[in-house]
């Protein structure tokens, strides 16, 4: 479902560091420490451990510990990946949303926004401050207050970070050539799936006792 070329590769076992193992389990995946992540942008990351270390404690605030509501959180995720054109976040945050309660009409809807979508507000004016930050790079005033009218100071900040941030790793992913992981069974832009089975729910990292399972690979 993609034509992505990986450019930099998951790092060799025979160059695993104690740094870089710790880039590998830092989400608490079984056996990780040993026998290396699944997690295709974990393998990568572990060529730097440095950087990895500082991106996964930073992602896991943006992702675990957001003090957006998650339904909202999942929201930007989706709309930036289709803004992007990140598959590899695509597929992943399809299983989270439908986790947050969104429906993959709903998930629809993310990707078409404007057209279609019964949004409320609330609803519209997220998926709009994520196309608004990323067209013009900045929010403007009237788009700020209306926000303000239903986040919180740091609510507002973690909305600012989180387009930011899954801009951010959108482009990482694209440039570095990471690739959605082999055993999953990767679900397009158009919501299909590549065994043509209908998407489900995924967990995120410790949601759940069988949150490795939910990811298919």
């Amino acid at each position: 479902m993609s034509d992505i070329k990986p450019r930099i590769l998951p790092l060799p076992r025979a160059e695993w560091t104690d740094d870089a193992r710790e880039v590998f389990a830092f989400w608490g995946e079984p056996n990780a420490w040993e026998e290396g992540s699944k997690t295709n942008v974990m393998m990568v990351m572990g060529n730097h451990p440095n950087l990895g270390k500082a991106y996964n404690v930073w992602g896991k605030h943006l992702l675990m510990s957001n003090t957006l509501p998650v339904r909202f959180l999942e929201l930007i995720i989706l709309r930036v990946a289709w803004r992007v054109k990140s598959a590899y976040e695509w597929h992943n945050h399809v299983g989270y949303g439908l986790n947050a309660g969104l429906t993959l009409e709903d998930i629809a809807a993310i990707r078409d926004y404007p057209e279609g979508g019964a949004w409320s507000k609330q609803d519209a004016i997220v998926l709009h401050a994520v196309d608004e930050l990323i067209d013009s790079g900045t929010l403007s005033d009237a788009t700020w207050e209306t926000l303000t009218t239903f986040f919180d100071k740091r609510q507002m900040m973690d909305l600012v970070f989180s387009i930011g941030h899954y801009v951010m790793t959108s482009w990482v992913l694209s440039a570095m050539g990471v690739e959605i992981e082999g055993g999953a069974d990767p679900i397009g832009f158009d919501l299909k799936t590549a065994s043509g089975k209908t998407p489900g729910k995924t967990y995120k990292p410790g949601e759940a006792e069988d949150w490795v399972d939910t990811r298919g690979y």
